[in-house]
């Protein structure tokens, strides 16, 4: 029989235990082997060999804003990549636990990246703990990740909101590792035409039916103006019990109702123009 103790199988099991436990319980990214890792791009950069440096062309609307029912958060679905449409279905709320949400604008891959790793904290925290976390805390936890890599190129405006002991809470966190508190926010390049709509309507006391309906007219609006905002409006309810996903609306299909609101007689011209048309074809 063949003796294979000299491949120190144990041994080599072992290794490959402790470093998955490392990577678990501390994730990160390999750093260049330089001085100063987050001056490395720079220098890059500045070199006069250096090819043309990338530019991130990135475009979406995100709000969010408490109200006496709770907490709204309205996206758009719409990923760009400058000029071009890359997908009209991306989903830009990530459902972080049962009582948490966070939205995505910037790049892509950096907020799905670190709002995942963010819920891993959130329920390592729950099993710990036996308690949920607060949103302030998830919310600091994901600032302190982001603050580590301050300057090394991510591209993150996210929003945080939940429901905990405290009742609802929203905080906006970016890649500096800026955190602040408030009670309405708004991300992206849409963001300064929703606040328009969301700062001439917010009340306080609304009810969820109109809460709902500012946050999805407000997001409608940006996606008109705004080239690189549209597809599907998704509006989310959090509430005492957790978060809701309250409708899903193509912007195509608002714009004609609101129309229908604001001009009803132009609309029911244009929808009989239209089926007359539609009799010619057939």
């Amino acid at each position: 029989m063949m003796d294979l103790d000299f491949l120190d199988i144990h041994n080599e099991n072992e290794a490959i235990l402790t470093e998955g436990s490392h990577q678990l319980n501390n994730p990160g990214f390999l750093l260049p082997p330089v001085s100063k890792p987050g001056e490395f791009l720079k220098e890059v950069w500045a070199h006069p060999d250096a090819p043309e440096k990338i530019h991130l062309a990135h475009g979406t609307t995100t709000l969010a804003f408490i109200f006496k029912g709770g907490v709204v958060v309205t996206v758009d679905s719409r990923s760009t990549q400058g000029n071009y449409i890359a997908s009209g279905t991306v989903k830009k709320v990530i459902e972080i636990n049962p009582y948490l949400l966070g939205t995505m604008a910037g790049g892509a891959a950096d907020c799905s990246f670190w709002e995942r790793e963010l819920g891993r904290r959130c329920r390592l925290f729950e099993l710990r703990n036996k308690e949920r976390i607060s949103v302030a805390a998830a919310s600091k936890l994901l600032s302190n990740m982001v603050y580590a890599y301050k300057g090394y190129g991510l591209s993150m405006g996210t929003m945080v909101t939940g429901w905990d002991k405290t009742g609802p809470n929203l905080f906006y966190v970016d890649n500096d590792g800026t955190r602040l508190k408030g009670n309405r926010f708004s991300v992206g390049s849409g963001s300064t035409y929703a606040y328009g709509v969301l700062d001439s309507g917010y009340k306080w006391d609304l009810t969820v039916e109109e809460a709902c309906e500012l946050g999805r007219r407000s997001v409608y609006h940006a996606t008109h103006r705004d080239a690189y905002s549209g597809g599907v409006i998704n509006v989310y309810h959090v509430h005492s019990n957790g978060w809701t996903k309250i409708s899903a609306d193509d912007c195509m299909d608002l714009h004609y109702k609101y129309a229908q609101e604001k001009f009803p007689a132009a609309a029911a011209t244009t929808t009989n123009n239209n089926n007359n048309n539609n009799n010619i074809i057939q």
